[in-house]
């Protein structure tokens, strides 16, 4: 087995272990190359079949291409593929685009508290009907106690100090001093009544890896990534008004392979087109309160 095998071994080897540990399980997809090689793991781990929903937090910020590239593939793979949203920040308008809240609070509305209420089933989650295309008012509203993200701990500091299977309150709120042990793969699944269980497949992979993965296994992935004629590409994926490409001329993932093993972007931070990082507690204040 070479790096990637292994790499690829325990990836598989999480999931299984979080889907007969968990009895009502779901999996974050955030549409970037993380979360998609996690979804490419979960179809490995279970023969082509995803048994749990895929959850995405749809800000309606997000570049056009990148949900028709969710729903794109969730009807070719037959996913339960779901979104929730904050629609009363949506139609108040209280939004950093709309000019009236920081990065930060735009954040917290759109993402942190969407993605709370969607995973515990107080707002509306709405699910794709696989054969009209169209997304429907979920009946299901039972709260999802262990969520699958594809966080890894190279890709910024707060990421680092995550455990394979990190446990939050009932509010999601994350407690760094209060995390499991977790030594020579011996991973604690068993948790008390209430606790929400974050579980992260992906956290001693890097960002080389994932394009090298994603090379080998021929991932479909966003175009956004490659530069398309002008110099730039996004390096990371989230909402439009708030991100912002690099200057690359990384046009595939061969190319992309070879731009990072130059170095070139080794004192570049992989999040340093996310606007919201460069504010006062940046992702660790948000991941503290529930963000991925």
């Amino acid at each position: 087995m070479d790096h990637l095998d292994k790499l690829e071994a325990k990836s598989v080897h999480i999931l299984r272990e979080a889907y007969a540990a968990f009895g009502n399980l779901c999996m974050l997809w955030s549409i970037g190359k993380d979360s998609t090689v996690l979804l490419w793991l979960a179809r490995k781990a279970f023969y082509g079949h995803v048994p749990f929903p895929l959850v995405h937090v749809d800000t309606h910020y997000k570049i056009p291409e990148m949900i028709e590239y969710r729903d794109r593939l969730a009807k070719e793979y037959g996913l339960y593929m779901i979104y929730g949203e904050n629609k009363e920040a949506l139609e108040a308008g209280e939004t950093f685009p709309e000019g009236k809240v920081s990065h930060m609070e735009c954040c917290k509305r759109l993402k942190t508290e969407a993605l709370t209420h969607t995973l515990n089933g107080t707002w509306p989650r709405y699910r794709l009907n696989l054969q009209t295309g169209e997304y429907e008012q979920d009946t299901d509203t039972a709260a999802y106690t262990g969520v699958i993200v594809g966080a890894r701990s190279d890709e910024e500091g707060s990421r680092s100090k995550e455990r394979y299977f990190s446990p939050r309150d009932k509010y999601n709120d994350w407690n760094l001093d209060d995390q499991p042990p977790e030594f020579w793969n011996q991973f604690k699944t068993d948790f008390a009544p209430g606790t929400h269980v974050r579980i992260h497949p992906l956290l001693d992979w890097t960002e080389l890896n994932i394009w090298e993965y994603i090379e080998r296994e021929n991932i479909p992935t966003v175009s956004l990534y490659y530069n398309q004629g002008d110099g730039t590409r996004y390096r990371s994926l989230g909402c439009a008004p708030c991100t912002k490409p690099i200057k690359s001329e990384s046009r595939n993932p061969r190319e992309i392979i070879e731009e990072l093993k130059t170095g070139a972007l080794s004192n570049i931070a992989e999040r340093s087109g996310r606007e919201q990082d460069k504010e006062d507690g940046g992702l660790e204040t948000l991941r503290r309160n529930g963000y991925m």
